[in-house]
């Protein structure tokens, strides 16, 4: 398709998406083959599922939610998201991250995660409130019965990506972080350690959907059909 129209460069058109941050790396691995195939600019918003659903709210301009199924259906029932327009595209997993370089903690029972985590010199993690992966995390903890002994410990951040590059950046070599596995693994500096043991896996699905604002059906279908085409599930 031609970039110019009547002799003058043809506008690009604004494709604006609102996503949780487990598919930052998803997008990002598409973004300019579909910016450059479509003649799209994407302006792509990533964090904690609830704070994006808050920007929605709040008029934040969006075309394309990419959210935890459970919001998603939110959001089709409070009319913010086109009937029949959500399709899953993923399944990530929540585990454990520390830096790059440092030995792999056993995380593999519910007793060497407690250790590890007593043992750990900070703890990084999204937002307890907002985070899919953040509200999990604090359950476990709260379940293992460390919430309260590490409270000093805890650093908790906007999304997991933020929470992932403050591990990278920190200057303590014992830092263990918690996120889903897309956001360690898109994280330059930290290592996937494993996923959170039995009894405390937590597997979210990812879906897409097409704001109910939006009048862009056919980039929206073109992006939900490249999305599929990654089979993004974390392993």
């Amino acid at each position: 398709m031609s970039n110019w129209t009547n002799g003058k460069p043809r506008v690009k058109t604004d494709f604006y998406i609102l996503s949780g941050g487990a598919a930052q790396s998803w997008i990002a691995s598409i973004k300019p083959a579909f910016e450059a195939k479509h003649h799209v600019r994407i302006h792509a918003t990533f964090g904690a599922v609830g704070a994006m659903k808050q920007k929605l709210m709040e008029g934040a301009p969006c075309d394309v939610l990419i959210l935890s199924r459970t919001l998603i259906n939110e959001l089709i029932q409070s009319g913010h998201v086109e009937v029949n327009t959500d399709k899953d595209i993923g399944i990530v997993k929540t585990g454990v991250a520390v830096k790059d370089g440092v030995a792999l903690p056993d995380v593999s029972t519910a007793e060497n995660l407690k250790q590890t985590l007593l043992n750990a010199s900070s703890v990084f993690f999204p937002d307890p409130k907002l985070a899919t992966a953040g509200i999990h995390f604090m359950k476990v903890m709260t379940e293992l019965g460390v919430a309260d002994v590490l409270k000093n410990k805890l650093h908790t951040f906007p999304n997991g990506n933020t929470a992932m590059r403050a591990l990278a950046d920190s200057k303590e070599v014992g830092g263990v972080g918690c996120t889903q596995e897309t956001e360690i693994k898109f994280t330059p500096g930290v290592q996937w350690v494993g996923e959170l043991p039995a009894g405390s896996q937590l597997n979210t699905t990812y879906t897409i959907g097409l704001s109910s604002k939006s009048e862009q059906n056919l980039l929206f279908n073109e992006l939900m059909t490249q999305l599929r085409l990654l089979k993004p599930t974390s392993h």
